[in-house]
């Protein structure tokens, strides 16, 4: 949303209410002349200056907690251009008409705030320390939990800068002001409790102000009578321009002690071996956000540590938090551990079977297993080959398709962890405990169009991997994508996955075989031809599938019927409260000839740029 509103001529970015005056004033004031700037006050909000009878007026535009915009009592919509295209049309409580954009002077582009410089920086060492992710991992794990990393970077920033000194008393905070530089202005922010409430602790003619912060019902942050802030930093920026009510601005920060982390809890002594600012920063915001969690040394929290659903922010109040895919164990190759060397063989002896099949099938059964490593033990999924199978074809199949997953190594892909040759052949794999795609939909038809975004992306980004590694999966389908959790989703079964090689990219089978034809693409069928492009065919359609809530494809029709359809020009319909965005993405992805279909390194950021619009 933010990247598409920078584009705007008459968007001036982090601007002050009394810059925005100005530019209208140099452009005319003509009657509903207007400009769009960013809210220094409300998280992801924006606001409307506009000019009428030689006077300026402005407006809030506030992001609401269903991801619409609006003006304080006024209609809500999608995005804040829209907020606009309505008020030029219909007044409903602005002083007038918006009839003009005060467009940008030219070559000047939108005004990045002090926190917007940081944020890009502040979110990769973020991840990269809390999850200890690193290389293609860590871009994954950027890309796929974008809006949710931006909002947990904005509300915790604070802790990082060096004006924070967290959990010091009154008499504390004193002596630190008025030592060194006694600046008018100097200034110092500390907690006062565990409740959201904080202190702005102001330099003034030698004496130390001091003023409460207090966080009311709905979150927001502010002095006692005045402007409300949704993040300190924001109130920080303000009140470093203006009083507004203080006996002065805020001029220079006081900074920290060296050694004293501001986490919210009393500081470390001087010579604490710890691992610097960041890695505790890191450590504090995790382990707030997911109450009672210890932190291990170089690990993450394993998914038993967490409610997948919710956890609560230290405010005392309800607040949901959608666990990341990174907060689960599963995000971390089985491999990660230095001292487990990777091995294509499973140990019977350290491998235990749980009573009960999580599914079944031609080959036999998928049960559930612990895995007993050196160091630690995982959870895993074990594919069992029946005890009275002869037949020499299935269990070639199960070995290819473990040749196959042995290949590959992403957070999106169920990752294979060995073969186990005892009493039947096994295939050990991580476990998806949620099942499949969609019979999780099926039975949860209240999940949002935003959750299914998420899990629809995160394949995406599975299949981008195998498309970069010259990898065609020809089985992908809902049923085919596990859940680790509700947030959280894996591409498994690669029985006719095939490695292509790279100045082929296509693989071309021998003949028709027991095929999934209502997933398939025309050339499949029709010349037998297998590549990435036709991977995209079949995403199109387990995009249908998910937007669907888990239903058939091409319901009651035959195969033949299906391909009749197709070679017509005719496509499903869109599912029902589909987003007219993914149902155009989806027909994109059927677009009949596989080399004008787009690769999965095109679909991909369209579904990322819904994604964050959606979930931002």
């Amino acid at each position: 949303m933010a990247d598409k509103v920078n584009t705007l001529p008459f968007f001036y970015g982090n601007i002050t209410r009394e810059e925005a005056e100005d530019y209208l004033r140099q452009t005319g004031m003509t009657n509903g002349l207007y400009l769009l700037r960013q809210s220094r006050n409300y998280l992801g909000g924006f606001a409307l200056s506009v000019s009428h009878s030689g006077r300026c007026y402005h407006y809030t535009i506030e992001r609401e907690p269903n991801e619409t915009f609006a003006i304080a009592g006024g209609k809500s919509h999608r995005t804040p251009v829209d907020v606009i295209d309505y008020h030029s049309q219909e007044m409903d409580g602005l002083v007038c008409l918006l009839k003009k954009p005060c467009n940008r002077p030219k070559n000047m582009q939108p005004k990045v705030g002090r926190f917007e410089d940081l944020k890009e920086k502040l979110i990769r060492e973020y991840v990269k320390q809390t999850w200890n992710l690193q290389g293609a991992a860590l871009e994954q794990a950027i890309i796929s939990q974008r809006p949710q990393l931006e909002k947990l970077i904005a509300t915790t920033a604070h802790e990082k800068m060096p004006w924070f000194h967290g959990t010091i008393t009154r008499e504390g905070s004193e002596p630190r002001l008025q030592n060194g530089s006694r600046t008018n202005g100097r200034f110092l922010i500390r907690q006062r409790d565990q409740n959201g409430s904080y202190a702005l602790c102001l330099l003034h003619e030698g004496q130390v102000m001091h003023y409460r912060i207090d966080r009311d019902s709905a979150g927001k942050l502010s002095i006692p009578d005045g402007k409300k802030f949704d993040t300190l930093w924001q109130l920080v920026e303000h009140y470093s321009y203006k009083p507004d009510g203080l006996l002065r601005v805020l001029t220079e920060p006081c900074q920290r002690p060296d050694g004293d982390i501001a986490i919210g809890r009393p500081p470390l002594p001087r010579d604490h071996p710890a691992l610097g600012v960041l890695q505790n920063a890191a450590d504090g915001i995790l382990s707030k956000f997911i109450p009672g969690r210890k932190k291990r040394p170089g690990s993450r929290p394993s998914v038993t540590d967490l409610n997948p659903y919710e956890t609560r922010v230290p405010n005392n109040q309800a607040a949901s938090k959608e666990a990341m895919p990174m907060d689960t164990e599963v995000y971390e190759s089985p491999y990660a551990d230095p001292d487990e060397l990777r091995s294509s063989t499973v140990d019977r002896n350290q491998l235990f079977l749980e009573d009960g099949e999580l599914g079944s099938g031609n080959f036999g059964t998928v049960m559930k297993g612990i895995y007993k490593m050196r160091k630690t033990e995982k959870p895993v999924a074990v594919k069992v080959l029946k005890n009275d199978d002869n037949n020499p074809s299935v269990r070639e199949e199960m070995l290819r398709e473990a040749n196959v997953m042995q290949q590959l190594d992403n957070p999106y892909i169920v990752r294979m962890i060995g073969i186990c040759e005892a009493e039947n052949l096994m295939l050990v794999m991580e476990l998806a405990e949620l099942g499949p795609l969609n019979k999780f939909l099926q039975k949860n038809k209240q999940t949002t169009v935003k959750n299914i975004t998420e899990l629809v992306h995160q394949v995406c980004m599975g299949m981008k991997y195998l498309e970069e590694h010259n990898f065609v999966h020809r089985d992908l389908a809902a049923r085919n994508v596990l859940l680790v959790t509700q947030h959280y989703a894996k591409i498994s079964d690669f029985g006719l996955s095939k490695a292509v090689a790279e100045e082929q990219n296509y693989y071309k089978a021998k003949g028709h075989g027991k095929w999934p034809v209502k997933w398939y693409a025309p050339e499949c069928i029709n010349y037998f031809k297998f590549s990435s492009k036709s991977d995209v065919w079949s995403f199109g359609v387990l995009m249908w599938e998910a937007y669907s809530f888990g239903q058939k494809p091409y319901k009651g029709m035959k195969g033949n019927d299906v391909m009749q359809m197709i070679e017509s020009g005719q496509r499903m319909d869109s599912p029902a409260n589909c987003p007219p965005e993914m149902y155009d993405l989806m027909r994109t992805c059927w677009t009949y000839k596989a080399d004008e279909r787009p690769a999965f390194t095109v679909v991909e950021p369209r579904l990322r740029e819904y994604y964050y619009d959606t979930a931002q």
